[in-house]
């Protein structure tokens, strides 16, 4: 049995049995090869679950480079009552302040995050490395070779982002600071 011939005919069918299995983005060109089909025709076999899902409870969405399929933001409220939930994941403003640095300016040092908000960061970065929401991303090639920061998957995802270049930009007349939560 020709396995391309098979798959090329449910492309969409057999998208959707993998991503229904995964728990985190899968990338692309990932799925083409386990599908044995181009990058191309799983894009194409993407466009035809967004179409079927168009008045559904789940989406397809384009995440840290993957796909997932995932519910409705707009339905967690009755999956709430209805599922017990994890506990969410809650960041101190200097973490936050910390994580938004890394997010705009990375990669970065310790000692520029530390320019940037004014206070040291370590605890922040601890609690961030720990979370998964940060990575080292080598050293800087300068006296002392300090550590390099840089944000994970786990952050894109978290932040509903297919890439960091996804970001809302900067608003830098108001502050040099990006803020990620509204003001009170």
């Amino acid at each position: 049995m020709n396995e391309k011939a098979e798959g090329s005919s449910n492309i969409p069918v057999l998208l959707e049995a993998i991503l229904f299995s995964a728990d985190e983005p899968v990338p692309v060109a990932r799925l083409a090869e386990a599908i044995g089909v181009t990058e191309r025709e799983v894009l194409d076999a993407a466009s035809v679950l967004d179409r079927l899902y168009e008045d559904r409870g789940i989406v397809l969405e384009r995440v840290a480079g993957g796909l997932l399929l995932l519910t409705r933001p707009e339905y967690s409220e009755f999956i709430e009552r209805a599922l017990s939930r994890k506990i969410a994941m809650s960041l101190s403003k200097g973490t936050l302040e910390t994580l938004a640095v890394i997010a705009y300016r990375q990669p970065v040092t310790r000692q520029d995050i530390e320019a940037a908000r004014g206070v040291n960061p370590e605890a922040s970065l601890e609690t961030l490395l720990e979370k998964g929401l940060i990575q080292e991303a080598g050293r800087k090639k300068t006296l002392g070779r300090p550590k390099l920061y840089k944000t994970t998957d786990e952050f894109l995802k978290k932040a509903g982002l297919n890439s960091i270049e996804d970001l809302p930009p900067l608003d830098e007349d108001k502050s040099s600071t990006p803020k990620l939560v509204p003001d009170s």
